[in-house]
């Protein structure tokens, strides 16, 4: 069973009570009566699925297990109001206090600097490698929560930033040797690009007023943030909408950063940026009528309206064409 399978199995045991939102969403939203609605994000980080201890610093590993939850929120056009973090650690690290005051104060940094209060969690041991829960609680508007489901015909499919960065970044850690992960930034794989590219991937910066920008304009239909890459992540929005996509590979955005860097390494930046993941950027649907205030809105923010394709009826929902290449891509799978 694959672990899309598995979650649906999973949500068809369970009913949602009316007005909720359940499973199948970045976030899970919970009415509450006063206007607002609270939003609701879980995340699990696990040793050797999602990072390597001796690639990543204790700092950047706490900075990024905030970072990629408040991101849902992000998604979802809400504001961060408060975390529980939970860890499960191995008895190299219970004895390792300069590491942990060093991955909770990458921990703290991001969260205060979206005004996430750390309120609870818990501790235990674990028999084997380090396993980090983060769940974090927001709010938004009553109604305004942009969801995937919200796509229509004709929609622009579209992005926040450039895409790959992160995915190339982990590949130059991966290459680095074991408990040096900054040095990898030399000049043998790039210099200031490679440094550049291994920050998007340890200390990602949530879109958190990107979204709620765009929460606030009509016609953005749909939303989630990208985490698992392009070709998972627009699946999901189009599955949720009952639609399809073509995507028009040549209008992806690349910094300048990863060319240089996979020029260097032979990488492929456009496999890089459908399938990797972990940028964090924003992916939204609009309606062709609402660019001129969407690109007004992100430009406030710091941000970029890329068009990289169209939304279309008619073929299988979930079916992506990619422009350009006789290729089919997939993003990251947990499973």
């Amino acid at each position: 069973m694959g672990e899309f399978e598995f979650i649906d199995s999973i949500r068809k045991q369970f009913s949602v009570p009316e007005g909720f939102t359940g499973i199948g969403d970045d976030c899970a939203i919970i009415p509450r009566g006063d206007g607002l609605e609270t939003l609701v994000t879980k995340d699990m980080l696990v040793e050797g699925v999602h990072f390597l201890l001796d690639r990543i610093s204790a700092y950047d590993l706490g900075w990024k297990s905030a970072a990629v939850n408040i991101s849902d929120i992000a998604a979802m056009g809400g504001t961060p109001v408060a975390s529980f973090l939970s860890l499960a650690l191995p008895s190299a690290l219970i004895a390792d206090g300069p590491w942990l005051s060093e991955f909770i104060r990458g921990y703290r940094d991001l969260s205060t600097r979206f005004s996430c209060h750390l309120l609870g969690g818990d501790t235990t041991s674990s028999p084997d490698g380090l396993c980090i829960d983060v769940t974090v609680l927001g709010s938004a508007p009553a109604g305004h929560s942009v969801k995937r489901s919200g796509a229509l015909d004709g929609d622009l499919v579209c992005v926040s930033g450039y895409l790959g960065d992160s995915g190339a970044g982990l590949k130059l850690l991966l290459g680095s040797a074991p408990s040096a992960p900054q040095a990898c930034a030399g000049v043998a794989d790039g210099g200031s690009a490679g440094a550049y590219l291994i920050g998007k991937h340890c200390r990602p910066v949530p879109r958190v007023e990107a979204g709620l920008a765009l929460a606030g304009i009509s016609g953005v239909h749909s939303m989630m943030d990208i985490s698992d890459g392009i070709a998972s992540d627009l699946r999901h929005i189009l599955r949720a909408s009952g639609l399809s996509a073509l995507v028009e590979c040549a209008s992806l955005p690349f910094s300048k950063e990863l060319l240089a860097v996979s020029k260097l390494h032979d990488w492929d930046p456009l496999e890089l940026a459908l399938t990797s993941g972990e940028d964090y950027e924003l992916l939204f649907t609009i309606s062709p009528e609402s660019l001129g205030q969407v690109e007004q809105a992100l430009k406030v923010c710091g941000c970029h309206c890329y068009i990289i394709g169209k939304c279309f009826s008619g073929a299988e929902p979930g079916h992506i064409e990619w422009s350009g290449t006789n290729r089919d891509f997939r993003g990251f799978r947990h499973f």
